[in-house]
């Protein structure tokens, strides 16, 4: 990220791991939660009933990054909270199937509150999310991307980033309520995820760009500065 000190080179990252990590994930998190609901209500299962046992793949799915890595880190942690929360949450109240996307819909609205209150943190919560993709959960990797945070330049990115973050997840959450009630369930059971994980890929996508653009004008700073060194 910006900065007028050279940045440390991260360790060389397992593409396949990071192919099997992607592959789980979307498998769990979009795939399994439509086929499941599809399955279920053919088999004469409510609404509401297959949708809440629909939501248990994405559990599943951290689970496995759990097991996989062997430790919990803070992004884990807020991924079970929310996780947890989500179960409480659609369990108390109307137990209608449009009430419990509505409720899904407020969970992720609460991300995006997380993410506005993080920025009073020593760390904002894009932080922990972007290490999660930037590294393989080695030690290694982990050492280097807290290293980073040295950096003012990389501090500000993160910053930027956990805003931008925010304001996403408390827009996707409005529009996702707003379209449980125009649309019906059936349907909301398709679009539901792709507006989660679209979003959140759209979010993933900018994120990459920004930090390899960002790092790109940190180390020409960086050389800037080695040249201006010299020259002196």
């Amino acid at each position: 990220m910006s900065a007028t000190a050279a940045q440390p080179s991260p360790p060389a990252r397992s593409g396949a791991a990071t192919a099997i990590g992607w592959a789980l994930t979307v498998s769990f998190t979009i795939v399994a939660p439509i086929l499941t609901y599809g399955a279920l209500t053919d088999r004469g299962w409510s609404e509401f009933g297959a949708l809440l046992v629909s939501g248990a793949w994405p559990v599943l799915d951290t689970v496995i990054h759990l097991i996989w890595h062997r430790k919990v880190d803070e992004l884990a942690i807020v991924t079970l909270f929310f996780l947890v929360l989500t179960a409480v949450v659609s369990l108390v109240g109307d137990h209608s199937a449009r009430t419990l996307l509505v409720k899904d819909s407020a969970v992720t609205g609460l991300f995006g509150v997380l993410c506005m209150v993080t920025l009073f943190a020593p760390r904002p919560l894009m932080f922990y999310f972007s290490r999660r993709f930037a590294t393989d959960g080695t030690p290694e990797s982990h050492a280097w991307w807290n290293g980073l945070w040295q950096i003012e330049g990389f501090r500000a990115v993160m910053r930027r980033m956990t805003i931008v973050w925010g304001v996403a997840y408390l827009a996707e959450a409005v529009t996702r309520i707003v379209l449980s009630y125009a649309l019906s369930v059936d349907a909301m059971v398709v679009v539901n995820p792709i507006l989660i994980y679209g979003t959140l890929g759209l979010l993933i996508l900018w994120t990459v760009r920004t930090g390899k653009r960002s790092r790109a004008e940190g180390e020409a700073r960086a050389a800037e500065a080695a040249a201006a060194a010299a020259g002196s």
